[in-house]
């Protein structure tokens, strides 16, 4: 069993980190506090090839694994959480869904730009009548003639305001339930395609989430993706992937938020001594640190078994549950840790907090992964 990374993911690790470190992380206060789309950095990251860090070199990607993946979202995330979200959609939701049922002119057609940062995917599946019951699909898209004629709405759309491509779900036969729903590609700038409202929101405020209107929007037949029918399965697939990047969000936005404590604890003086050395933050430091790097295995876990084409939906909703609720309890003693100071502007832990809470409702809430894992529980 591996437990250490390769030279070359490795490597990855330490160009990342450096960048994030370099580039997004003096940045990142000033982003969430305008709720600006951090377009220069992602540019930035696209030129290290993180938006299509698993695709193909012939398609433009990086030609990388999940576990490299796994690796580069968790010290994006630790420099901005937001460009973490912005880089996991476009990779796990947009890009890879094309890779895996895309036929050859699609892909050739959206992932160069895709993964070179070009343009910009988002994903749409969740609308206001729906959110974790994702099957309830109440977006319609009639075939007539050589045409789709879709018309519905969709919320939650994460890039939904700078995106270039909307991979989108709708319910092609109502009659065959979960099976009758398709999976679209359409440019965001196609007729009858209207980006509404951006949602005013906690944390990850520079990345944009749009609800999206669909009124009578054409598309030519070769806008499916797969065959018929075959929506819900690319959603819940896609899902399973994206599940890695964001459990890996999770993990870098915990442990900024564990190192900056941490480095307070040893400046920070009470009573005549570092707080460093007072047992009850010790303790704070040793569970967060415990809990930091077992959510770190489950990911690496997650996406190994991805990366050798192996089941790995229980394992990816394990280390989303887990990496979600340990940075939502690990940023919880950071602020405790920075006291008066934690609940200030002016240091970074109360923002590591409002970022870290959303990671347990996207992509499946808390409530989704119990009901993935407990499923495989009674079935394995």
């Amino acid at each position: 069993m591996q437990f250490e990374l390769t030279e070359d993911q490795h490597l990855l690790q330490q160009t990342v980190r450096k960048f994030a470190r370099e580039t997004l992380l003096p940045v990142a206060a000033e982003l969430d506090e305008e709720g600006k789309f951090p377009k220069a950095q992602v540019a930035r990251m696209a030129e290290l090839g993180l938006m299509g860090i698993m695709a193909p070199v012939e398609y433009g990607g990086a030609g990388m694994d999940p576990v490299c993946y796994a690796v580069a979202m968790e010290e994006i995330s630790a420099g901005c959480a937001s460009c973490g979200v912005i880089m996991s959609v476009n990779n796990s939701l947009v890009v890879d869904p094309i890779l895996k049922y895309g036929t050859e002119a699609q892909k050739r057609a959206y992932l160069p730009d895709l993964t070179s940062g070009r343009t910009l995917g988002c994903f749409g599946l969740s609308e206001p009548g729906t959110g974790s019951d994702a099957a309830a699909q109440t977006t319609i898209a009639e075939k007539k003639g050589d045409r789709w004629i879709i018309n519905g709405s969709k919320n939650w759309i994460t890039n939904g305001k700078e995106a270039d491509v909307f991979l989108m779900m709708a319910m092609g036969d109502k009659s065959k339930g979960v099976k009758g729903i398709n999976a679209y590609i359409i440019p965001m700038n196609t007729p009858g395609l209207t980006v509404a409202k951006n949602e005013k929101k906690l944390g990850i405020k520079a990345s944009s989430t749009t609800q999206v209107i669909l009124e009578n929007v054409s598309l030519s037949l070769d806008a499916l993706l797969g065959k018929e029918g075959d929506g819900f399965k690319i959603a819940m697939g896609s899902l399973d992937g994206g599940r890695i990047g964001i459990a890996s969000q999770a993990l870098g936005i915990a442990r900024q938020a564990f190192e900056e404590a941490r480095d307070y604890a040893k400046e920070r003086h009470a009573f005549g001594a570092p707080i460093a050395n007072f047992q009850a933050i010790q303790f704070k430091l040793a569970d967060m640190a415990m809990e930091i790097d077992a959510a770190r295995l489950l990911i690496w876990r997650a996406a190994a078994l991805k990366g050798a084409g192996q089941k790995f939906g229980p394992q990816a909703a394990m280390a989303k549950l887990f990496a979600s609720e340990m940075a939502t309890r690990v940023t919880h003693q950071a602020i405790q840790i920075f006291g008066g100071f934690g609940y200030s502007k002016e240091y970074p832990a109360e923002r590591h907090y409002r970022d870290a809470r959303i990671t347990e409702i996207y992509e499946g809430t808390s409530e989704i992964q119990r009901l993935v894992i407990g499923r495989h529980a009674l079935t394995s």
